[in-house]
């Protein structure tokens, strides 16, 4: 009885290794998708680390574990593809091509403005600015408060742990992945088949794919313009990933032909 415990335990052991995220990307492949993000030119050199996405990923069980190993790679494609895009440091002619560049950089450049906006719920700390941060860049108190909240760490009080801790810094992306921001759907729902479209979201010609994702991430200024170079450089960051994975990107990448949701 004795070793029947023993071996159901390290069977389990096993299956969840198995299901764990780190099982479909290792350290190698993260370091080949990313490959210029420590470049010394990159305001983010040596932050994003594969073991800080690894920690932050295991918070969130449902992510790159839901369905099957293809559908679950597309995940990891997609999240990294659309969170590359928001802190890319490439150019068309940049070495080893413009889609190597994701990561570069942690917080908004320039001189970006608070993004602070009335809200009972989540009201803004003194002195304090909700500008990009992180690999999804997330801005305004009214996502730092929720995403804060969600994780365990005040955002509201302390939004420049985002671009401090690398582990708080993929947790805020993972749950604004991970989340409905009603009429939005989450991008997790999408790209493991679970959304699916009413007769409005027809109508409107959003669809299930990639480029939905593009829609609930910025959707009012890159769908339903026909193409548009950050758009297209979602697109390629993704079909760059999926390539190094091993997985078909699947149909309907853009959202050129969208309309925003709530519009």
């Amino acid at each position: 009885m004795f070793w029947g415990v023993v071996l159901f335990c390290v069977l389990s052991v096993r299956g969840a290794l198995a299901q764990d995220v780190g099982g479909l990307i290792s350290k190698d492949i993260f370091e080949r998708m990313l490959l210029h993000r420590n470049d010394a030119n990159c305001n983010g050199k040596g932050f994003y680390t594969y073991d800080a996405f690894i920690t932050a990923a295991r918070s969130f069980g449902a992510f790159g574990t839901t369905g099957n190993t293809n559908t679950r790679k597309k995940e990891i494609a997609a999240f990294l593809a659309q969170t590359s895009l928001e802190t890319t440091g490439g150019w068309p002619t940049a070495p080893d091509g413009p889609f190597s560049w994701g990561y570069c950089f942690k917080q908004e450049r320039g001189t970006p403005p608070d993004y602070c906006v009335a809200n009972q719920q989540w009201p803004c700390a003194p002195g304090k600015k909700y500008f990009g941060r992180g690999p999804i860049q997330i801005s305004y108190n009214y996502n730092y408060g929720p995403a804060g909240k969600a994780i365990g760490v005040d955002l509201l009080r302390n939004p420049d742990a985002v671009a401090n801790d690398p582990v708080v810094s993929f947790k805020t992306a993972l749950w604004f992945w991970m989340t409905a921001q009603r009429p939005k759907p989450s991008a997790h729902y999408v790209i493991t088949g679970k959304w699916r479209p009413t007769g409005a979201d027809l109508s409107a010609g959003r669809v299930s794919g990639y480029g939905l994702i593009t829609n609930i991430i910025n959707g009012g200024i890159e769908c339903g313009k026909g193409s548009n170079q950050n758009m297209e450089n979602r697109i390629g960051f993704y079909k760059r990933y999926c390539q190094i994975l091993g997985v078909n990107p699947g149909v309907n990448l853009d959202c050129a032909k969208q309309t925003p949701f709530g519009q």
